[in-house]
């Protein structure tokens, strides 16, 4: 969060990933969980990304390229 003039303000971001990213981001994210684990750490913030990442809509766009 940003505290500008006394208000907390969320930013949100949004990502473009084909199947092929977005399995790889998943992938990555729980090996880390399982890491943190393993060392005994608290795995709160992965766990919000994960199912942040998880249960995102899905988007049908077009990218057209212009020069």
């Amino acid at each position: 969060m940003i505290a500008q003039g006394g208000q907390n303000v969320k930013r949100k971001y949004h990502l473009a990933l084909d199947d092929t990213e977005r399995r790889l981001l998943i992938g990555s994210l729980n090996d880390r969980r399982s890491r943190i684990i393993v060392e005994g750490g608290y795995t709160d913030a992965v766990d919000e990304v994960l199912l942040k990442i998880i249960g995102a809509k899905r988007k049908k766009f077009k990218i057209v390229y212009t020069e």
